[in-house]
């Protein structure tokens, strides 16, 4: 059994022992300062009220009973300020955690069975086909991406969706565009004036309809510059294909059949405001032509027949669209609970300390293949994924193009390499690592290698709770925290050299294999690559640099 679960049993049994409530939840968390202890937990100030007790008096009668019950794990236990319960751990649950994690492999280690095969499809991306991505979709794609991989590792059946808006008044406006470039006409003044669109419309073969050809070359751009970055699609829905199928008429009907939609004005409205909207919405036009909102319904409700749980990745401009979404959702009888809707907010690029401004319409358009052709697409998605999507992000292209510590991507990274450079070199003077079953872990003493077993330990909550709150910017934040203890341990420990002894080097050895496979673990689901050789622009001279 996990540790942290085996010392909430031990509370639960405490509390039992003392006729409190043994059903409620209880929260262990890491003290900021580790001299605190291991483990700390807040439940005497969560019952202190109930129990009619101060809650530090509560906290010492909970550890009264706690010492009388058996742990070989816990070393001590104290009372600390208010009432806050902190554990202090024997150091030789931390020898089983490195076995646990080594013998797991990059594979296992952190695999949780939390989806249990349940089919996930997440929708990101989903750029109109009227231009290439500019560097904004960016972030939504490689958190989308992230999602994915997050879910995969908890166990669901995840699908990667790009959702093709491929019809409508702005297809129309980007095939005018095109077309009048190509009979030398002046591009129409809502039409879009980028420069892509003069070189795509000498592309365009004689003959070729623009609408056709231009939706074309700009899925080709999109999976182009997608698949620089890693992503991979498993499927591209079009709107078209809704509309030659008739599955969005079929969705209005069933809205209507639902009581869910009515007729004003001679337009079709749906019905939102019982759903919590602020005024219903418009579905058909009088004029006949569908609003954005139905085939988008249509869309959805395809994607609910398909699995049990959809993750949409939207951009900031749609915020105000989720709640009519989850309106039409629940009026055909669906379980809102089942749309996840998460928002990227904008992304500024700065170079030289100076905002590069992203203006599609005008020409001045920073498409994203820039950004991954600059920075590399290992810096671009890790840079994307340093924050919560819900905060605006500043891209600093000139520091994530440098090999220097302070470049997160390059951090990290570098960690990475120093292990493996480390472990070539133990290779070329004849070490030969003993199996894990015969090497003294108890070697491992310093505080540089034991808070690093502890963060290996830590991780497969850190992937639960990133996957329970789509959040894979906690990973990025771990990898840093992970690579920093890494340096450190660099900085003060020597894993091969004489004057080490061979016992010691062996624990070390397999401390190394352990963080490798931290490291493998948080990079994948970050999408980016664990090289095995790296330099640095200023060259730190320290074993294992590579």
């Amino acid at each position: 059994m996990d540790v942290r679960e085996s010392i909430k049993n031990l509370i639960r049994e405490a509390l039992l022992g003392l006729g409190l409530d043994a059903s409620v939840e209880v929260h262990l968390e890491r003290p900021a300062n580790s001299q605190h202890g291991d483990w700390s937990t807040n439940i005497a100030l969560a019952l202190a009220k109930k129990a009619e007790l101060v809650p530090r008096d509560l906290a010492n009668e909970i550890k009264r009973v706690l010492e009388e019950l058996y742990s070989e794990d816990i070393s001590a236990i104290e009372v600390a300020g208010p009432g806050f319960i902190n554990f202090y751990l024997n150091k030789s649950w931390l020898y089983d955690v490195l076995v646990q994690v080594v013998t797991a492999g990059s594979d296992n280690w952190a695999r949780l069975g939390e989806g249990e095969g349940s089919e996930v499809i997440v929708e990101f991306v989903s750029a109109n086909p009227t231009g290439p991505l500019h560097a904004g979709h960016g972030r939504g794609a490689c958190y989308g991406d992230s999602v994915a991989r997050l879910l995969e590792r908890s166990g669901y059946s995840v699908a990667r969706e790009f959702y093709v808006n491929d019809r409508g008044t702005q297809m129309d406006l980007f095939a005018a565009s095109l077309a009048a470039c190509v009979s030398g006409r002046d591009v129409p003044e809502d039409g879009y004036h980028g420069t892509y669109i003069k070189e795509w419309a000498e592309e365009i073969p004689e003959g070729d309809d623009p609408l056709v050809w231009g939706k074309q070359r700009a899925l080709t751009a999109h999976k182009e510059v997608l698949s620089d970055l890693n992503i991979e699609f498993d499927s591209w829905f079009s709107e078209t294909s809704m509309v030659e199928s008739g599955a969005i008429e079929e969705t209005l009907s069933m809205l209507e059949e639902a009581n869910a939609s009515y007729q004003r004005d001679g337009a079709t409205w749906l019905k939102s405001t019982e759903y919590d909207d602020d005024k219903d919405r418009v579905l058909v036009k009088s004029d006949g032509e569908y609003t954005y909102l139905l085939p988008d319904v249509a869309y959805h409700l395809d994607k609910l027949q398909r699995a049990e749980r959809l993750v949409n990745v939207w951009g900031a401009d749609h915020h105000g669209y989720i709640t009519r979404m989850k309106a039409a959702v629940e009026s055909l009888g669906y379980d809102p609970k089942r749309l996840d809707v998460e928002v990227t907010q904008m992304v500024n690029l700065q170079r030289s300390g100076e905002e590069v401004k992203l203006s599609k319409r005008t020409g001045d358009i920073v498409e994203l293949s820039e950004v991954v052709k600059e920075v590399g697409p290992d810096a671009a998605r890790f840079t994307y994924l340093l924050q919560s999507i819900d905060t605006t992000q500043t891209f600093d292209l000139d520091l994530v193009s440098r090999r220097v510590n302070e470049n997160p991507v390059f951090y990290v990274q570098y960690a990475y390499a120093r292990i493996r450079s480390m472990m070539k070199k133990a290779d070329e003077v004849g070490f030969e690592p003993l199996p894990i079953s015969e090497i003294d872990l108890s070697k491992l003493q310093h505080s540089r290698e034991l808070v690093l077993i502890r963060s290996l330990h830590e991780l497969p909550e850190i992937v639960a709770r990133a996957t329970r709150e789509l959040a894979p910017h906690q990973i990025t934040t771990w990898l840093r925290e992970f690579a920093a203890d890494l340096h450190g341990f660099y900085h003060d420990c020597r894993v091969l050299g004489d004057e080490i002894e061979p016992s010691l080097t062996q624990a070390r050895f397999v401390l190394m294999q352990g963080a490798l496979i931290g490291l493998e673990v948080g990079m994948h689901l970050l999408g980016v690559s664990a090289p095995e050789e790296m330099w640095r622009d200023e060259v730190e001279s320290s074993e294992g640099d590579g």
